[in-house]
């Protein structure tokens, strides 16, 4: 059974950023980063546990999907029941992004 997927506010913030930039920047496929993120959004609902695991100071039980195509990277956490993502950030970044603790989910 598909959880569901939950996006935090900061996280969303970066989700429109990339999505505008996508969309205006690559014109031979304006849609992909739309459709690789709703693909992962699909894997880690059904799957949580098919991110890797990251490890952050003050995050526990983070895990990291990749977005190959657009070199990104999904950060979320899961509980029994749902997907929180706390981040999308550029894998080219050389550092990962901040994450705040957040009991939402």
């Amino acid at each position: 059974m598909s959880r569901p997927v939950l996006v935090a506010a900061p996280a969303q913030a970066q989700i429109d950023a990339i999505d505008a930039w996508w969309r205006e920047n690559r014109g031979a496929s304006p849609d992909l980063f739309a459709q690789e993120l709703a693909e992962a959004f699909a894997t880690i609902g059904l799957a949580p546990e098919a991110g890797h695991r990251y490890r952050h100071a003050e995050v526990k039980g983070v895990r990291r999907v990749p977005l190959r195509a657009t070199r990104n990277h999904v950060y979320y956490v899961a509980t029994a029941e749902a997907v929180l993502v706390l981040a999308v950030w550029g894998a080219v970044k050389g550092v990962g992004p901040e994450l705040e603790s957040t009991e939402t989910v």
